[in-house]
C-alpha cells in the first residue's frame, strides 16, 4: 500500500493483484491525481473508507479471493462508499463480463492492455460526470431546503390567517386569542389521548389531530351573523334571542361552505373546519343545536371541541359570572357524561384533568391571572 500526496488534486484508489498492472496505471495517473493503491479486495475495502474517500476507484476484476464485482457489490452496499464512482479494469472482452460489471455497480469499463491516453480520457470523464451527479444533488438539495422553507411560511401565514378569523368573530364576542389557543391546545391534548382507543382509532391519527387543532379556531366564526345586542347581553337570553343565538352554527358553516367554493373543492383542514363550527353545539344525548344530532352523529372532531369550549367557559370570566376553579368545572363535566359530551371523552378528560389545568393556567386571560394570583396570596 503506497499513496502519492499532492495537494488540491483528486484522489483515484487503484485495486489491482498485480504489481505492474499498477505500476502502470500509477505513472500514467501520478502527475494529475492523489494516488492510493491497494493490491486485494480487502485492503480496497478499507482504502476506500479512509478520509478524504477517493473520488474514483480503478478496480481489477480477475482478483484471488474477493474479485472485482464482490468488491463493487461491498462498496455500493455501504452508505459511505457506495457514491464512489468505479471503473472495472479486465482484459475480458465478453459482453456477459461487462453486463455482469454495470449490473453490480460500474460506472464505465477499462479493457487491458490499457492505453494511457483512454484511461485518462475517461478518467476523466467520470470525474466530471461526478462532479455534474453532485452538483444536481446539492442544487436539489438547496431547492428541497427552499421548498421546506416557503412551506413552513405559507403553513405559518396560514395559521396566522386562521388564528385572525377566530380572533374576528371571538372580539366581537368579547372574549381572546388566548381562548383560541386554550381551546387548540385541549383539543390537541384529548384528540392524541384517544386516538388510540378502539372507538377512535379510524378517526385518528397525527395528521387528522393536526388539521383538527388548526381549525379549532374557527369554532365560532359564525357569531359575525350574530346582533351585538345578543352577544353582549349582560343578562340572560330571553327564548327569542336565543333562537337567534343558535343560528351561529349554521352561519359558521356557511362561512367555511363558501370558502371551499371559492378553493373549487374541499379540503382536510377545511371539513375539520365545518364539521366543528356546526356540531360543537351538539349534545351526546341528542338535546344540543342546530341539528340535535345525537351519539355518534356528531363528528368527532366537534365531540372533542365540546369538551374543550365548555370546559374553557366555565374557567372563564364571563360578564353574567366569575371563573370557576378547575375543581368546580371537572365536576360540572362529569356531571355532562352521557348527557352533553361523549362518555369516553369524559373518560379521557378526568385522566389528563390536570394538564388541562395546566393548559388554563399557563394561557390564562390576564385578568383571571390577576385574580388568581390574588386568590393564591390571600390563601398564603
Amino acid at each position: 500500500m503506497s499513496e502519492v500526496l499532492l495537494p488540491d488534486r483528486r484522489t483515484i484508489l487503484l485495486v489491482d493483484d498485480t504489481p505492474n498492472n499498477l505500476t502502470v496505471l500509477n505513472a500514467i495517473l501520478k502527475d494529475q491525481y492523489k494516488v492510493r493503491i491497494a493490491n486485494n479486495g480487502e485492503q480496497a475495502l478499507r482504502l476506500a473508507e479512509r478520509l478524504p474517500l477517493p473520488d474514483l476507484i480503478l478496480l481489477d476484476v480477475m482478483m484471488p479471493g474477493m474479485d472485482g464485482f464482490e468488491v463493487c457489490r461491498n462498496l455500493k452496499k455501504n452508505t459511505i462508499t457506495a457514491d464512489i464512482p468505479v471503473i472495472f479494469l479486465t482484459a475480458k472482452t465478453q459482453e456477459i463480463d461487462e453486463i455482469n460489471g454495470f449490473n453490480v455497480g460500474a460506472a464505465d469499463y477499462l479493457h487491458k492492455p490499457l492505453s494511457p491516453a483512454i484511461v485518462l480520457i475517461r478518467v476523466r470523464n467520470i470525474l466530471l460526470m461526478q462532479d455534474l451527479k453532485n452538483s444536481i444533488r446539492e442544487h436539489n438539495l438547496l431547492l428541497e431546503d427552499r421548498v421546506a422553507q416557503r412551506t413552513q411560511e405559507l403553513y405559518k401565514m396560514q395559521d396566522a390567517i386562521i388564528m385572525a378569523m377566530g380572533v374576528m368573530a371571538e372580539l366581537r364576542d368579547e372574549e381572546t386569542g388566548l381562548h383560541l389557543k386554550r381551546t387548540q391546545e385541549y383539543v390537541r391534548l384529548l384528540a392524541n389521548t384517544v386516538m388510540n382507543y378502539p372507538r377512535f382509532i379510524d378517526e385518528l391519527d397525527s395528521t387528522s389531530i393536526e388539521w383538527m387543532v388548526k381549525s379549532a379556531p374557527l369554532h365560532d366564526i359564525g357569531k359575525v351573523g350574530i346582533p351585538d345586542a345578543i352577544l353582549h347581553k349582560p343578562a340572560r337570553l330571553t327564548p327569542e334571542e336565543f333562537i337567534i343565538m343558535k343560528n351561529h352554527p349554521a352561519y359558521g358553516r356557511n362561512i367555511i361552505l363558501e370558502v371551499e367554493r371559492m378553493l373549487g373543492g374541499e379540503s382536510l383542514f377545511l371539513r375539520y373546519a365545518r364539521e366543528i363550527a356546526y356540531g360543537h353545539q351538539e349534545k351526546w344525548d341528542g338535546s344540543g343545536y342546530p341539528l340535535g344530532a345525537k351519539g355518534d352523529e356528531i363528528p368527532v372532531s366537534a365531540r372533542l371541541m365540546a369538551i374543550a369550549d365548555v370546559y374553557d367557559a366555565l374557567r372563564s370570566r364571563r360578564v353574567y359570572k366569575p371563573p370557576f376553579s378547575h375543581e368546580m368545572a371537572m365536576n360540572i363535566m362529569i356531571e355532562g357524561r352521557g348527557k352533553h359530551f361523549d362518555p369516553d371523552l369524559v373518560d379521557a378528560f378526568q385522566i389528563v384533568a390536570t394538564q388541562f389545568a395546566a393548559i388554563a393556567e399557563e394561557y390564562a386571560d390576564p385578568l383571571d391571572e390577576d385574580i388568581n394570583d390574588m386568590t393564591c396570596s390571600a390563601n398564603h
